[in-house]
């Protein structure tokens, strides 16, 4: 036999096996087509990869008393400080917080309609189970304190005591270093946090400004045509409208040399012909006030120039003198 017919009958083989699983492959998907509209397959029934194998559990007596005898070391009760006692006394101010918390918790209850009594309710037995941790916990400090008293151990520290600092000099300025950098950047964001809210406040009290001029501006400006219709003979509001700027107006305050200057000077009104003089202001001599009467002899006498001249050489030597 030749080599060809050898590879044609090899050929014819490897399509019969091919054919076959593919019948085989087709059957089976059929038969289980049929089976799941039997309702023979049910969820559940098929499971992938190995079944779980059951635990065991086992309890070695012997290894763990051995275990135990190793671990196990004769140490005196100050090196220990075990304790076995019950819990303290429960306070007043605890006992309070229970009762509280035991009216809180059965209104929640109440209103979430749930039927668990109180005795059963799981956030309030854990809330009791806390308490009663740290009245254990009080207890044995308690009795711990006195046990070592009694064996003459102190139980405060000194008030000179001094201890050597785990961490080194340098460790603690890098430590100093990053903290005040922290408050460095905290000052700087504070700052810049009242400058926001200075802004926006001068902001604010600028729009109020503007609002209130513009308000005024109208109103007299609505004064004003009223005035010029006739229906208002007022002129109060040029008045009012003449005050200081940003709508404030409250009269100033003047100080006293301001006053005087006022008084003395005058302040507004008419400046023109003050000091012109009418036919009442000649004919009224009451403020007139002579030296001395006419005819008199005597009397202060100024001196002449000569004389007064002589006197004042006279007073430059003696201070020369």
């Amino acid at each position: 036999m030749s080599e060809d017919e050898d590879l044609e009958m090899e050929e014819e083989s490897e399509e019969e096996t091919m054919g076959f699983q593919g019948d085989s492959d087709q059957d089976t998907d059929e038969e289980l087509k049929e089976a799941f509209a039997a309702g023979l397959l049910k969820p559940g029934m098929n499971l992938i990869g190995e079944a779980p194998t059951k635990k065991e559990f086992k309890n070695n007596i012997p290894l763990i008393n051995q275990k135990t005898e190793e671990i196990h070391k004769d140490l005196p009760w100050v090196e220990r400080l075990d304790m076995i006692n019950a819990p303290a006394p429960i306070a007043p101010e605890l006992a309070y917080k229970e009762e509280q918390h035991s009216q809180e918790r059965q209104k929640a209850l109440r209103i979430a309609k749930d039927g668990t009594s109180i005795e059963e309710d799981l956030v309030h037995n854990d809330f009791k189970r806390e308490m009663l941790f740290y009245r254990q916990a009080q207890s044995a400090v308690l009795e711990g304190l006195k046990r070592l008293q009694s064996m003459n151990i102190a139980t405060k520290r000194p008030e000179d005591y001094f201890a050597q600092m785990a961490k080194t000099d340098e460790h603690m300025q890098k430590i100093r270093q990053k903290l005040l950098s922290k408050q460095e950047v905290q000052e700087k964001i504070e700052k810049v946090k009242k400058l926001r809210e200075l802004k926006k406040y001068g902001k604010k009290v600028q729009v109020e400004v503007q609002q209130n001029r513009l308000k005024e501006k109208k109103q007299l400006m609505e004064n004003v045509k009223k005035f010029r219709k006739g229906k208002t003979d007022n002129l109060d509001f040029l008045e009012d409208g003449a005050g200081p700027k940003g709508g404030n107006n409250e009269k100033r305050s003047v100080n006293g040399k301001r006053k005087a200057k006022n008084e003395k000077w005058g302040f507004g009104g008419k400046k023109r012909g003050m000091k012109k003089n009418t036919k009442e202001s000649a004919n009224d001599v009451s403020e007139y006030r002579p030296s001395r009467a006419p005819g008199s002899k005597g009397g202060n006498k100024r001196p002449g120039k000569d004389r007064r001249k002589k006197m004042q050489n006279h007073n430059k030597k003696k201070k020369r003198g």
